[in-house]
């Protein structure tokens, strides 16, 4: 499983630079001023031209009055119209972006922006990790659709303003129309179908804040495994499975390795986050992404055994996303590891959960041995996808939950680890960066941890230990890159202990040489003199 993540991530490292559409970066001052509330995506989608013809309708609330309503919309796209406030504008469509240019300066206050627009998307050259538009077909040959835009931005297929600091705060609607006979999946719940001719229109609403990429859709020859979920405060949530005809009957299976992945994500997470929609996957083409209340599975079904049990890592890493990366989301590309890395650490938990505490050792002392430490993890600020995403946020971001969490103990540690994905001032509307989790860690613990998450997050060093031997049986031990105090397990012929160290160090008497940190809870260097 640990050798499949890394595959993946290593093939997205090596790739993500071929593709001439990034998301974020520094936000654009006539975006800046735009706080999005909810986009309507209206869409008929023709899989055998493989186009797409509708309109995107915003709204929006500036915080100033502006001459100029500027989107991102990829260059592929031909917009046709644009209305704002329900008269039309004049626009401008050039360098994937529409800058419309009311007659009059557009007040501040609430305003609706209407885009119609239409053609041919850009197609996923490996999707999800050169995302676009996949036009598929599944072995019995129907239409099989899939959208994937993490990295390019949901400007791909509609106007919108792409930065990660701005989510529709009050969710999204897409009515999406395709050929009779097909169905569409999309995120929230569906509210309404109806066929008219050889076309049917499929309307799904989201009410929750959700990120750009996560409001996608999917088309195929699907049926609907369900089952009712009980969450672990007593809400029922449908659970579904949008499953190609052709495999409905492995979805019972799925289901049940599914709802045993979300029993342990809740123990250390809390409640399953989107309790007013559902809980559901969706077959794909592609291997797999993190779309809110709807996410994309194309592992195939192939299991691997954890504590005896089929369990499938990509679903389980895929699910992790609702709390962090849906739920819990970074306001700069630059924290990507906030999801990633502790999205990456809770299948680590999972390890823990069935095989227990050795187990989980065992397996973080591989994603040690993994790490690259070729970037930090944190490179800076207002960074666009292709210069965050790396391996490290993975891997290198779930070992150093491991870390705090051996620093500051499991009876703070896992209680602070749910505070971050179940209070309010870090979840939902309220996006994070990688200091407010550092505050938030460094006070339930009584620590200032600022000096740690530098070192591990911000630069590509390793903790420094120094082992010198002083005179017989004596060893000075010592920091020699860290300017505060930590714990460290150091063996000795008298056995394991848990010793403070710093720069000044200490001397410890021993017949052997000790052993630093044996169990691996630092990315470390020990060096013997």
């Amino acid at each position: 499983m640990q050798r499949a993540l890394f595959i993946i991530f290593t093939f997205f490292t090596i790739h993500v630079h071929a593709q001439n559409l990034k998301s974020g970066g520094v936000l654009k001052p006539e975006q800046a001023l735009m706080d999005i509330r909810h986009y309507t995506i209206a869409l008929d989608v023709d899989p055998e031209q493989q186009s797409i013809d509708g309109y995107t309708e915003i709204s929006l609330i500036t915080s100033q009055a502006t001459n100029v309503l500027l989107f991102d919309l990829v260059h592929l796209l031909t917009v046709k119209k644009v209305w704002v406030n329900k008269k039309e504008q004049p626009f401008t469509q050039a360098d994937d972006l529409i800058r419309i240019t009311p007659a009059s300066a557009v007040a501040a206050g609430k305003v609706t922006v209407k885009i119609q627009y239409g053609g041919k998307p850009g197609i996923a050259e490996r999707a999800p990790w050169i995302g676009g538009f996949q036009w598929a077909k599944d072995s019995l040959g129907n239409p099989w659709v899939a959208i994937t835009c993490q990295s390019e931005g949901a400007k791909i297929y509609y106007p919108c303003k792409d930065h990660p600091s701005d989510e529709p705060n009050e969710g999204a609607d897409l009515i999406i129309t395709v050929p009779k006979g097909l169905y569409v999946a999309g995120p929230g719940l569906l509210k309404k179908v109806f066929t008219k001719g050889s076309k049917s229109t499929y309307h799904w609403k989201t009410s929750y804040t959700i990120n750009n990429y996560s409001i996608v859709f999917n088309i195929g020859k699907y049926t609907i495994a369900s089952r009712e979920y009980t969450t672990i405060n007593g809400n029922k949530v449908p659970m579904q499975f949008y499953v190609l005809e052709e495999h409905a009957h492995r979805a019972k299976h799925l289901l049940d390795i599914f709802e045993q992945s979300v029993r342990v994500q809740e123990k250390y997470f809390g409640e399953y986050p989107w309790v007013k929609e559902k809980l559901a996957i969706c077959e794909t083409p592609h291997l797999g992404m993190e779309h809110q209340t709807l996410n994309a599975y194309g592992n195939k079904f192939r299991y691997a055994k954890v504590g005896g049990k089929d369990f499938d890592w990509l679903l389980h890493h895929e699910l992790g996303h609702e709390w962090w990366g849906n739920k819990v989301t970074g306001i700069d590309w630059a924290d990507m590891w906030i999801q990633e890395g502790i999205c990456t650490f809770g299948d680590h938990l999972y390890t823990r959960e069935l095989e227990g505490e050795e187990a989980y050792k065992k397996r973080m002392q591989q994603t040690a041995r993994s790490t690259q430490n070729q970037k930090a993890v944190v490179q800076g600020n207002n960074l666009d996808t292709d210069v965050v995403y790396h391996g490290d946020i993975y891997g290198k971001g779930a070992f150093f939950m491991h870390t705090i969490r051996y620093v500051i103990g499991d009876s703070i540690f896992f209680p602070t680890l749910k505070k971050l994905a179940t209070d309010p001032q870090y979840t939902y509307n309220n996006l994070v960066s990688t200091a407010n989790v550092e505050q938030l860690f460094s006070k339930a613990s009584g620590q200032d941890l600022k000096p740690l998450f530098d070192l591990y997050l911000y630069t590509t060093d390793k903790l420094d230990v120094l082992v010198k031997q002083t005179a017989d049986n004596k060893y000075k031990i010592q920091l020699l890159n860290f300017n505060t105090s930590l714990p460290l397990e150091v063996k000795t012929d008298a056995g394991t202990k848990r010793i403070t160290l710093n720069k000044e160090g200490i001397i410890l008497n021993s017949t052997s040489v000790p052993v630093i940190d044996s169990d691996g809870y630092y990315l470390k260097r020990v060096i013997y003199e």
